[in-house]
């Protein structure tokens, strides 16, 4: 008799928690989520023209036909996966790493050639830690301020704009810390290259 009821309720478990977890649970927080954070529900889409154009939390990359940098564009930090969402992972090189020697190596110098003309007194060391390392996710969306003020000098040339103003949207385009103490302040690549944009549209 004990074993059967064990039997039983061990049996009901089985059937009632995965439909209780596996299927109400996600649609009941799904339907609280889309009705108190819309947006952030669907995966914090940005719309140009009723076209979504990326998510604030995923960096995309601004590319030039055969993959070189957009001048016209700020840049992100390295992407391990290529900025693809499906597939976000680190790069896994460790400080001892020859691989990883050659890796920043060839950033740096890509970073110095993109940004040098437009920046002459940038050097090797001026250039700030995020522009040649990707992020644990590969899509981090944000560059750091010192990172952003650098590649303003070159926004602001191709886009026939004053340092000034590129600076101000830079500001604009900034989130805080956490909290206001956990972290760094941000700067969201693809927010401001979407007010760039609006401010001197790309021909």
């Amino acid at each position: 008799m004990k074993l059967a009821r064990e039997l039983s309720t061990a049996a009901i478990a089985i059937l009632v928690l995965p439909v209780m977890l596996g299927v109400a649970y996600p649609l009941v927080m799904t339907g609280i989520s889309q009705v108190a954070f819309p947006n952030k529900a669907d995966g914090s889409q940005i719309k140009v023209g009723g076209k979504v154009v990326g998510s604030r939390l995923i960096a995309k990359a601004f590319a030039l036909r055969g993959g070189k940098p957009d001048p016209r564009y700020f840049q992100p930090r390295p992407s391990q996966t290529d900025y693809s969402a499906t597939a976000s992972a680190f790069s896994n090189r460790g400080p001892n790493s020859i691989e990883a020697r050659f890796f920043y190596r060839d950033e740096l110098n890509a970073y110095l050639a993109l940004e040098g003309r437009f920046d002459p007194a940038l050097t090797k060391a001026k250039v700030p830690v995020d522009a040649v390392t990707t992020s644990a996710s590969g899509v981090d969306p944000h560059i750091s301020q010192a990172n952003a003020r650098i590649q303003a000098h070159r926004v602001a040339s191709v886009r026939r704009l004053s340092l000034a103003r590129v600076n101000a949207l830079i500001q604009d385009n900034t989130d805080g810390r956490f909290l206001g103490v956990i972290g760094e302040p941000g700067v969201n690549v693809l927010e401001l290259n979407l007010a760039l944009d609006k401010e001197a549209p790309v021909r």
